[in-house]
Order: C-alpha cells, then structure tokens, then sequence
C-alpha cells in the first residue's frame, strides 16, 4: 500500500496587501496618485496660411491648426477643465534670425492675442519662446559666421520675443532654447516692460533626444545636424537638477524636464532640489509609439494613455504637458 505524504497545513499571512484592492471603489479610494484634468495642458500647433487644419503624419489625432481650428481646440480644453495650453507657431516664411518670431502680426503672436480673447482666464495660456520654428537653419538661436549657435546674441533675440509675446497677451512663456542666461535675461526684459505678471515655464532639463522626431513634422523644421552642443546629454541626470537650480534661482516661476517618459529618475531628482512647481514634456515619440503599438492592437490604447500619464505624476510631475491632454481628461470622468 502506498502512503501518501501529509500536506503541510498552509499558514496564513499574517498581512493581506490584496484587502485594499478588493472593490473599484476601495482601490480609488486608497490610490497614492491621481492625475487631475486641471494638471494637464495641451501643445497646439497654429500654421501660417492653412485654409484647414493638416493632419501631422507621425502623431495621429494632432493636426496643423489653422486660426479658426485652434480656437475651437481651446474652447474645447477649456471645457474639459485642462490647465493650459502650450502655443507653437509654424511661418509660411522662415530667415536666418528667426525675425517672425518678433513681429506682432507674426502667427504666433496673432494666435496668443486669438487664444487669450476666446478663453479668458480659463485657461494658461502658455507659448514657446524659441527661434527653431523661425530659422531657415532650425537651430534655437542665432549662429555665427562658422554655424555656432551664438548663446549671447541669441539672448537677446529672446528678449525681444518675450516682450512680444508678452504684448499679445501671455500668461506664461516657456523658453526652451537652453541657452545660459535665458531665464535672467527674460525676467529682466519683461519686467523692464512692466509685464510683471507674466510668468516662466523654464525648460531647464532639455534633453538632446532621439523622441522629438514626430514634432519636427508638425513644426516643419528646417534643421540639418542636431542641438548636441546646447540641448543636454542624455547620460547626465546631476547636470539636469544643476540646470532646474540655476533656473529658479535666475526667476523661474516652474521648471521643466523634457522628455518625459525616458527621464522620469531627472523629474524625482529635480522634484525634490526644487520649490517652485514641476512640469513634464510627454513628447512627440512617446506619443507616436504608443498609438503606433494601439494602431496594432499590442497594447489597450485608453489604459495605456492613463498608465503613462499617471507613471509621469508619480514621479513628481505637478503639470504634464501632453497631446493626450484633452482626450484623458474625458476618460479621467469615467
């Protein structure tokens, strides 16, 4: 006869973790993060000259805006609750030193002063400040004879750019050229003008990325080569908090990691140096590929978007700037 050995009796743990994710309603409950409508905001693309907003090929759902389009795309933001939205502007006609950048009728200071007027202060109104989507070269600044971004003198082309867009109308500017001395330099030009009130969105850590590809689509850049020697090596995460610090200290009123998803230890270390608020750039490649994998059918889109989103709150994002921006603050209702 064969005998069968006794089981050992199964004790029980002494602690259930699983007790709080039992119901719907208890895993909301007790969720340590919370992604909220009111910390998101939008990038817009406005183009000069379109008669009807352009598909960009790389980033589907987002298009070229034209003025009419765009106003409707912040109405809509308004009502969905979203924080902000953050303007970029593309010119039929681009120079070597960016010029429609400055000029009060160029698209995107007609698109700041259009946007201010339909939503008010429902919503932040928020542009880029820098000269890449000006330049026939597309490079963030001016270059010297020999092709070198000059940093000083495109200080001052920033400058003026900041007092332009602050006469349309801004809220908050957000100078992403990373050149040193930026923040001062706009600080003192708006407030030399007595735009006090307008604010800085620093893009302090900038990161020379492989992810910004799909954006060079939807602003038809002009750029040959790469911004290596301005924009950050993406090995150095101690060189980002260095770059958000000097920020603050020059007159930030908010840093910004950029991108996102492949910086998300830069956005904790810059969380925790820093005392003003935090912001993350969910980029274009990040985009593109997760609704690359969705259009697949490898991944659940909706819950992907969420994921994502919430992964960039959790590492201490306090604003995320994100072309799902509108789209998830309707599925956050659900």
């Amino acid at each position: 006869m064969t005998e069968h050995p006794v089981p050992a009796p199964v004790v029980p743990p002494l602690v259930r973790p699983r007790r709080l994710r039992t119901t719907p309603a208890l895993r909301r409950m007790v969720a340590e993060q919370q992604v909220q409508a009111r910390q998101l905001v939008l990038p817009v693309f406005i183009r000069e000259g379109l008669t009807e907003p352009r598909p960009v090929s790389s980033m589907p759902g987002v298009v070229q805006h034209t003025r009419d389009s765009l106003l409707a795309a912040v109405s809509e933001a308004a009502e969905l609750g979203l924080g902000g939205v953050m303007l970029f502007g593309v010119p039929e006609h681009k120079d070597a030193t960016g010029s429609g950048a400055l000029d009060p009728s160029g698209v995107l200071n007609l698109a700041i002063t259009d946007v201010v007027a339909e939503v008010g202060d429902q919503l932040t109104v928020m542009s880029d400040l820098c000269l890449d989507e000006f330049t026939d070269h597309g490079h963030c600044g001016v270059l010297t004879a020999d092709g070198r971004v000059d940093n000083d003198q495109t200080l001052a082309a920033y400058a003026d750019m900041a007092r332009a867009q602050a006469h349309a109308g801004v809220d908050m500017v957000g100078p992403s050229g990373m050149m040193d001395g930026q923040v001062r330099v706009i600080r003192d030009a708006l407030d030399a003008f007595e735009h006090t009130d307008v604010g800085i969105l620093a893009y302090s850590a900038k990161y020379a990325s492989a992810f910004f590809g799909p954006f060079r689509e939807a602003v038809d850049s002009s750029l040959v080569g790469d911004r290596r020697t301005y924009q950050q090596d993406p090995a150095n995460a101690r060189e980002g908090v260095r770059e958000a610090l000097l920020d603050v200290q020059e007159g930030a009123d908010m840093v910004m990691v950029k991108p996102a998803l492949p910086y998300l230890d830069v956005v904790r270390r810059v969380r925790e140096a820093v005392d003003v608020p935090v912001a993350a750039y969910n980029v274009s490649g990040e985009y593109a590929q997760l609704e690359a994998a969705a259009e697949r059918g490898w991944i659940d889109r909706e819950a992907a978007i969420l994921e994502t989103l919430t992964s960039i709150h959790r590492a201490g994002a306090d604003v995320i700037l994100t072309y799902w921006a509108s789209e998830a603050a309707r599925l956050l209702t659900r």
